[in-house]
């Protein structure tokens, strides 16, 4: 069994009057793509935002390489070498997509000084980002602003790398080229935790699986093994792959 990187034990969320996360258990190894799948409502994007310290646990625990961080703040969440591409990506519109990318490079203090060998690889999984440096980021397109998302979440090593629907709205040409760049990504040794709603790329890309409900997470194993078992798929999450 791989190592553990983070580990969620009993997890509750409330969200002012309304309690959303009912005592998430999870567990993401290190060096692996962790799907986390899930109908709509089921609590997904709530488990990623109180991984990130943006909705704070009310009962539980979390922990990173064995250290606990459940009352940590965001930006020292962040610090861990966390990085976190939410649903609406985030993207600075009115900023060109070198200044997006400058705004996440901490180690640089200008454009100029960005470790120049990194972008290269970066530019490698994702042109488009190369192709329009210059370029306000509020007139890329949706694939476009998605790659610069993830661009902008890689552009210093990571450990972890969490993404909230990478390939919601996206062609499938871009979807396959999202796929390719989180495992060239992978093979670097990143950590991966992908909300997913497109079943196919989650097939194709996850290592592990982690299905919710309710707030709650109730299957966890091999991807593969749920992708070889329609009745399960169709039980946790009303079709089949």
């Amino acid at each position: 069994m791989s190592e553990t990187l983070l580990e969620l034990r009993g997890v509750h969320t409330h969200i002012g009057a309304y309690h959303i996360l009912h005592g998430v258990d999870l567990r993401v190894p290190r060096g692996d793509v962790t799907l986390l799948l899930g109908r709509n409502g089921a609590g997904k994007t709530t488990t990623l935002r109180t991984i990130m310290g943006l909705w704070p646990a009310s009962r539980g625990s979390l922990h990173f390489r064995g250290r606990d961080i459940t009352r940590l703040h965001t930006p020292q969440i962040a610090g861990l070498n966390i990085a976190y591409v939410p649903e609406t990506m985030g993207i600075f519109a009115d900023l060109t997509v070198q200044e997006n990318m400058l705004l996440a490079a901490r180690a640089a203090p200008r454009a100029d000084r960005m470790d120049a060998a990194r972008l290269r690889w970066i530019f490698g999984l994702f042109p488009a980002v190369e192709k329009f440096w210059h370029h306000p980021a509020g007139k890329l397109s949706g694939g476009q602003k998605q790659m610069l998302a993830v661009a902008r979440a890689i552009v210093e090593p990571r450990e972890l790398l969490i993404v909230d629907e990478p390939s919601k709205g996206l062609a499938p040409s871009i979807v396959n080229n999202m796929i390719d760049a989180f495992s060239q990504l992978k093979a670097t040794g990143v950590s991966i935790l992908l909300v997913e709603q497109n079943m196919r790329f989650a097939q194709r890309l996850g290592d592990t699986v982690a299905v919710m409900d309710n707030g709650q997470v109730v299957h966890s194993g091999a991807m593969q093994a749920l992708a070889e078992d329609a009745a399960l798929q169709r039980k946790l999450l009303g079709l089949a792959l």
